[in-house]
């Protein structure tokens, strides 16, 4: 039976607070009845990709210390003494995004490929822009090489595009703040934003809170 209420996630790979909030989409994962559709916000795309330097780094650093504190995730050494201390990164969304779209595609897998790039750039610091890191990803998922690959081009030739500037108008349409932002769409098509920083490290009153929402409408 189709979900008749849709959690929407309006995130970007890169975010590290998204990051943060990768335990609530597990734990929305669980709930019977609901749906998740993902919407890439493209934060770090287009004349918004960043070069690693030293002031990067130290908004990174402090940033993710506060994220780490409040929800518990884990930021491995080679993400925080490895990548951020590589100078020829480059931050950009595009890649990992279109991996996310490529995956969703093909299998249904954008939240395990978004699962994925998060666990390689936090935890493993790996270059998760970088197109042979997201197609090892992909072969970890079981995904076809040659689709996933073709899957890609067809992604990059138009639909991400198209893809992130219908998440930033689904932004701006709830008044959302930023990455992450979660909206709770019911069967009347009625939008409820839901306060993610409310529940960042509270993954039981989150599930809670959907639940009850399910219950209501």
């Amino acid at each position: 039976m189709k979900a008749t209420t849709t959690l929407h996630y309006i995130y970007d790979p890169l975010c590290g607070w998204c990051y943060g909030a990768a335990p609530l989409v597990d734990a929305a994962q669980t709930v019977p009845d609901l749906s998740i559709a993902l919407h890439a916000g493209g934060m770090l795309t287009g004349s918004n990709r960043r070069k690693i330097d030293a002031h990067w780094r130290e908004h990174v650093v402090k940033s993710d210390t506060r994220i780490a504190a409040m929800t518990g995730q884990l930021f491995g050494d080679a993400y925080i003494n490895g990548l951020l201390l590589d100078t020829s990164a480059i931050m950009d969304s595009a890649p990992p995004t279109s991996a996310i779209l490529a995956a969703e595609n093909l299998a249904g897998a954008g939240l395990a490929m978004l699962h994925r790039i998060q666990t390689a750039h936090y935890q493993h610091g790996l270059r998760v822009a970088d197109l042979p890191v997201l197609e090892k990803l992909a072969a970890d998922m079981v995904l076809d090489a040659v689709a996933f690959s073709e899957e890609m081009k067809t992604v990059n030739n138009g639909a991400l595009q198209t893809h992130i500037t219908q998440s930033r108008m689904l932004l701006a349409r709830v008044n959302g703040s930023g990455f992450p932002t979660f909206v709770l769409e019911d069967r009347h098509g009625k939008y409820h934003v839901l306060q993610a920083g409310h529940y960042l490290g509270n993954v039981d009153a989150w599930k809670k809170t959907l639940q009850d929402f399910l219950t209501a409408k």
